[in-house]
Formats: structure tokens, C-alpha cells, sequence
């Protein structure tokens, strides 16, 4: 049995069960919808149909982060199990919750000097952070140590590419991401934006394509470009999706065709609540293992 456990945010954007199978800790960040507080507990309290309904009826939605409080009492329930813990956060570049965890780690340390606590940035985000948190289990279940573990995610963190698009800019235009001028513009010419996850984590546009016919194409071609052997890839493929399983189904389909060595199926998941509070609905996401990510 392993001396320590891993652990992520809620924001890994799996299922439930997809943690408790890989024994994946969690712990969750927080929503407001209309002024009621949540946790974001992969759709446990709210059902994710009934949060993104929601939205699209005008419901007013605010998200906050862990706070150093929460990650101390996370972290030490571990501690006096006699386990050590390596927790992966979602991306500094769209969060201040890394800081956090190193925060509550560092003072945890000086009580349990025996014990360790690494946090690590994971500079991802959604399923891709999950992604990459199957690929710490997988890890650990052959015997890495923590160490070894959290050598290899770092190492390799910038491999894990992760590519969006959305359908619907109602909810960009009303985060002040894009302008109303622009949005409006945008979804009179049925504009998708494609972006990406950058080196430091931020989500960076990339293009404006027109029609989601054309996006769909788009994205499954940015993982033939990518993607680690090409064609030839043999990884995880997961693919998150905001209330548009038609269009995330579409994409794996793709997906299945063109890389025909792929490790299993795609997999589908949900954007959580704490994402999708800001994208809305209208978002598919998909994330692979290829080369080095670029500016």
C-alpha cells in the first residue's frame, strides 16, 4: 500500500466515481447561483443540466477558491492517518488556489516535521487537470514513490494540451472577457473562438473560426498536429463538455476515427461548476498528451 495519497481539486472535471475508483482525493472549490451557496462537488448539490439551465435563464452565478483555512484541515486528516500527500491544484494562471495550498502546506510542515506535503501547479485545467491526475494514479499504482511521482509531473505537465471552443458567447460577453460589441457581432456571424492553455496556464484565444461545423473540423485537427506520435497516439483522449454533449460526441467520433490506436474510448465528462460559471453552456474541450506547448 502507498505512503501517500494523491489529491486534486474538484475542478479536475471527472466523475465521482472516476475518483473514488483511482482513489483520487478532492476537495472543492465554491459557487453562488442567484445568491445561494454550493459546493462545486461534481455536480452533487445541483445536477449540471439544472446549473446550466440556469444560467441560460439569466441566473447570476459567482465562484470563489479554497481558502488556506480548508486546505490545512484537507491536508491534515491525511497527516494524522501517517500519510504524506501530493496535491496538484488547477492552473495559477487562472487561480490564486495554488497559492493557498502552498500556504497551508508550509504551515502544516512546521507541526508535522515527519511528514510531507508537495503542491504542485498544475498549469491545467478541467478534464485536462484530470487528465493529468489519472496519469499520478497510474504512477503511484506501479510503485512510484512521492517523490518520483511529483518528479514526473513536472517534467511532463506542459505536454498535456488542452484545446476549448465555445458555441455561445453570452457568457464571455457578460464575464467583460469580450466586449458586447464584439460578442454580438461574434454570434450574428456564428464566430467560435478556439483557444488553448498556454506555458503559465492562462487560456490564450487562437482563432476565430465561423460555423461550429468548421470548429469541430478545427479542434481534432489541432490533435493531429499535436499529439504525441501523431496518428499513431496511444493515450487517454478525455473531452469535457458545458451542455452540449451533442457537439463533445461529435468530436470524439473524430477523434476515434483519426487516432485509431487511442488507449480505450474518449471520455466525456462535464465542465463543473466553477468553469462553467464562466464559460456557460456552449463549451467543448479536449485534452491530450502531445509535444511541448508553445507561447
Amino acid at each position: 500500500m502507498s505512503d501517500y495519497v494523491i489529491s486534486c481539486c474538484s475542478t479536475a472535471d471527472l466523475e465521482k466515481e472516476h475518483f473514488e475508483r483511482r482513489d483520487i482525493h478532492y476537495i472543492c472549490f465554491h459557487f453562488e447561483l442567484d445568491g445561494e451557496h454550493y459546493r462545486d462537488d461534481l455536480g452533487q448539490s445541483i445536477p449540471f443540466d439544472e446549473f446550466y439551465r440556469r444560467m441560460r435563464e439569466g441566473a447570476e452565478t459567482r465562484t470563489s477558491q479554497i481558502n488556506a483555512e480548508e486546505f490545512r484541515e484537507h491536508f491534515e486528516s491525511f497527516l494524522k492517518q501517517g500519510k504524506d500527500v501530493l496535491h496538484v491544484t488547477l492552473s495559477s494562471g487562472i487561480s490564486g488556489v495554488y497559492n493557498s495550498a502552498k500556504l497551508a502546506a508550509e504551515e502544516l510542515m512546521e507541526r508535522y516535521p515527519e511528514r510531507k506535503i508537495c503542491v504542485i501547479d498544475s498549469l491545467g485545467a478541467s478534464s485536462g487537470y484530470g487528465l493529468l491526475m489519472d496519469r499520478a494514479a497510474d504512477l503511484r499504482d506501479a510503485g512510484s514513490t512521492l517523490a518520483e511521482t511529483a518528479a514526473w509531473i513536472e517534467e511532463n505537465k506542459l505536454r498535456l494540451h488542452h484545446w476549448f471552443f465555445s458555441t455561445d458567447l453570452t457568457f464571455y460577453i457578460r464575464g467583460g472577457r469580450i466586449s458586447k460589441t464584439a460578442g454580438t457581432v461574434g454570434m450574428v456571424l456564428g464566430i467560435c473562438p478556439l483557444l488553448n492553455m498556454d506555458r503559465e496556464g492562462r487560456l490564450i484565444p487562437r482563432q476565430k473560426i465561423r460555423t461550429k461545423k468548421k470548429v469541430i473540423r478545427e479542434i481534432v485537427n489541432k490533435m493531429q498536429e499535436h499529439a504525441q506520435d501523431g496518428e499513431d497516439y496511444s493515450g487517454k483522449c478525455y473531452i469535457s463538455q458545458s451542455a452540449c454533449q451533442e457537439d463533445a460526441r461529435k468530436v470524439a467520433d473524430l477523434v476515434e476515427e483519426a487516432f485509431p490506436k487511442l488507449s480505450g474510448k474518449v471520455v466525456i465528462n462535464n465542465v463543473g461548476t466553477t468553469i462553467g460559471s464562466h464559460t456557460g453552456p456552449g463549451t467543448v474541450a479536449l485534452f491530450f498528451w502531445g509535444d511541448d506547448r508553445k507561447d
